[in-house]
């Protein structure tokens, strides 16, 4: 894996700051003068991704469109207004800014527009409109892209076949546009969100269930796997009390949790929106049918659907970007119906779900397009996206983009949530640059994102207990199955299989440094510190990859997942999607009517933290009348007072705790760590607490 200008640092930015008053004049008069010198070009700190395949030659196309993420216009007053919003006592804390108002102070200046269009426009681009002021977007070929930006696009072939392009040198421009271009998106084809829900293995009932014995299950053993998952003929799980022993009910995991006994309304999201990124079209009749299995026929979930870029059923791609139909359609409606439901499971009384939805494409900006939607609406109060990338894939451009956005979400006083991923330390694993590798997953790694993580349950199995309130202290492990998934090489202690196979085949949640975001301030507590990855001082990490590398040097990296909640498919949540070959590429319909009870089945990821966490907070902000904003600083501020009352602690400490005690590389510990996070909820204290 080679990630050749990401070292390359802010610095450089800072320099051209020099020379920033004289943003327009300066390139207009060499436009208008070409026998001048040419002026000086600044690179882009992070512009080349990491490729970790084959270059095969140089990468041509007729037509492409790229975006310049450009800074915002006061950025140090920006991370002032932040760090005011969220330090108890002072003058801005719990101060949202009303719609349009980020836009207004912080959007760039019109003189920096104009300067970049005019360049752009000089080069033979067109400039057209983007979802974001923050972004600005250019339509050419790549002859011409290349031109503009002073780089180069190469195409790859990675390790496992599949063809990819990048630049392969970084972004350059006149050092008076530079000081005001953050990064490009839109030069590599690597940014491909995916789904992190996860089933557990399993083909057919076991013999006691089928002669109707009780549909419950043990955790699956070492030797269970080594006999069968070859084979492809485990057993499926059978856990908790949903249609078929199909997962936990609403009700089972509200108890688990611990959620406020009473059951108020205002513990259960009234009055609140939640909202969820998503890339695929889903049946809301597959929601009904769950609602009046679990809350009765007289209850009504209310959904409203806000189509981005013609959605996943009628996409309008950006020029030269690609939104394979493979990717598109109902391709992911077991996401969808999974995050809704899990919604629901924990905020019932909530008073919509707003579900956006933009087309799968290939360089991240319908994504943006999305992001910027959520933001600008200012609708929904939490949001959570399921469908995620890892660092690694992206550009700094990028990245960037989305941070923008998730500040402006956090001025406004918008939760938001992402899962950390479904492989442990490898979120690269479906990758295009590069499979295990390790790598934090995006967004979750993003400073202004709640990275929520995954845990298992393990031995506790509810039954048909409707209210079996929470397992013994110390019985909920990090998801790692039989702490199967690890670093290490083939060996009978694997099934000779490797550490690496077992985190694909039965997952892990996720976690690890940032490859691209230093520490925020709000990011202390006990445990936040890994002697393994203490800085960005420019050095390589033991797998390869550059840390935190838009942070000035000696910052700590931004350490993920924040906290937790049960993430093991063995341990899941029943879930109902269906589908029939009429909806194009659904997977529902590829699995679900062949189940013991149709349409019902068990999963889990990280994909429901995320909904989960995000419903815990929209029953908060229920209960006290107002929005809690992204909910870090506060979690971080609840680790160093008094954590024994908001979470249960993940430690890898004691007798019930053995079963899995990392994610793969990171160990569980006492307080903070890189597996679990912080822990997980105890509803009732968040709620209604502090």
């Amino acid at each position: 894996m080679t990630v050749p200008a990401r070292a390359v640092r802010l610095a450089a930015a800072g320099a051209a700051s020099l020379v920033a008053l004289a943003l327009t004049a300066a390139y207009s008069s060499a436009a208008a003068a070409p026998a001048h010198p040419q002026p000086r070009l600044v690179a882009l700190a992070g512009s080349v991704a990491g490729t970790g395949g084959h270059r095969l030659g140089a990468y041509g196309s007729s037509r492409m469109s790229v975006e310049l993420t450009l800074a915002p216009r006061d950025p140090a007053g920006l991370a002032s207004a932040l760090r005011a919003a969220y330090t108890p006592g002072g003058r801005g804390y719990d101060k949202w800014l009303a719609k349009g108002q980020f836009d207004v102070r912080y959007a760039p200046a019109p003189s920096v527009v104009t300067a970049m269009t005019r360049y752009l426009r000089a080069a033979g681009l067109t400039v057209a409109r983007s979802a974001s002021p923050f972004l600005l977007r250019a339509v050419g070929s790549s002859r011409q892209v290349q031109s503009a930006l002073h780089t180069a696009l190469s195409s790859y072939r990675n390790a496992r076949g599949a063809s990819f392009y990048a630049n392969s040198e970084p972004v350059r421009l006149p050092a008076a546009l530079a000081v005001d271009v953050l990064g490009v998106v839109g030069l590599t084809n690597t940014v491909r969100l995916q789904s992190m829900l996860s089933r557990p293995q399993g083909s057919h009932r076991s013999a006691g269930e089928k002669a109707g014995a009780s549909c419950e299950a043990g955790y699956p053993t070492t030797a269970e796997l080594f006999a069968e998952l070859p084979s492809g003929n485990l057993p499926l799980p059978g856990y908790g009390a949903g249609p078929g022993c199909s997962g936990l009910t609403p009700s089972q995991a509200n108890s688990i949790y611990g959620a406020p006994r009473f059951g108020s309304p205002r513990t259960k999201g009234a009055g609140e929106t939640l909202g969820l990124f998503e890339l695929s079209a889903y049946q809301a009749s597959d929601i009904r049918t769950w609602t009046r299995h679990f809350y009765g026929p007289g209850y009504r979930a209310h959904l409203a659907n806000f189509n981005v870029d013609g959605g996943p059923l009628h996409p309008v791609c950006p020029a030269g970007d690609q939104c394979p139909a493979d990717i598109n359609g109902y391709s992911g409606d077991i996401e969808v119906d999974g995050d809704i439901e899990a919604d629901l499971a924990f905020a019932p009384d909530a008073r919509r779900i707003e579900v956006y939805n933009a087309p799968a494409d290939t360089t991240g900006q319908t994504s943006l397009d999305e992001y910027a939607l959520i933001a600008n609406q200012d609708t929904a109060d939490v949001v959570s996206a399921s469908w995620a990338t890892c660092e690694d894939d992206l550009s700094a451009g990028y990245v960037q983009a989305e941070n923008e956005i998730f500040e402006q979400m956090a001025l406004q006083g918008q939760s938001m949530f992402s899962g950390s991923g479904d492989w442990g330390q490898f979120s690269c694993v479906n990758s295009l640059t590069g499979p295990f590798v390790q790598s934090a997953i995006d967004p979750a790694a993003q400073p202004w994102v709640t990275g929520t993580g995954g845990t298992s349950l393990e031995s506790y199995n509810p039954g048909m207990n409707p209210h079996p309130g929470p397992p013994a202290r110390g019985t909920e492990t990090v998801w790692n199955v039989d702490n199967l998934c690890s670093t290490q090489a083939p060996a009978p202690d694997n099934d000779n299989q490797g550490g690496p196979f077992w985190c694909v085949a039965e997952g892990a949640g996720g976690g690890g440094p940032s490859l691209y975001w230093g520490r925020p301030f709000y990011q202390r507590g006990p445990g936040v510190s890994n002697p393994a990855y203490p800085d960005s001082s420019g050095r390589l990490n033991s797998t390869g990859l550059a840390e935190c590398v838009l942070a000035s040097a000696g910052t700590p990296c931004r350490e993920t997942p924040d906290v937790s909640a049960d993430g093991d498919p063995n341990t899941g949540y029943a879930i109902y999607c269906t589908g029939t070959a009429s909806l194009p590429e659904s997977t529902c319909a590829t699995f679900s009517g062949a189940q013991p009870v149709p349409g019902w089945f068990e999963a889990n990821g990280t994909s429901l933290t995320g909904p989960q966490w995000a419903s815990i907070t929209a029953d908060r902000d229920s209960y006290f009348g107002h929005r809690s904003g992204n909910i870090n600083p506060w979690l971080y501020h609840l680790l160093r007072t008094d954590p024994r009352r908001y979470f249960n602690d993940v430690t890898g400490i004691g007798r019930r705790q053995r079963a899995a005690t990392s994610n793969g590389l990171f160990p569980t510990t006492p307080g903070y760590d890189m597996a679990t996070g912080i822990g997980t909820p105890k509803m009732a204290a968040l709620i209604t607490g502090w």
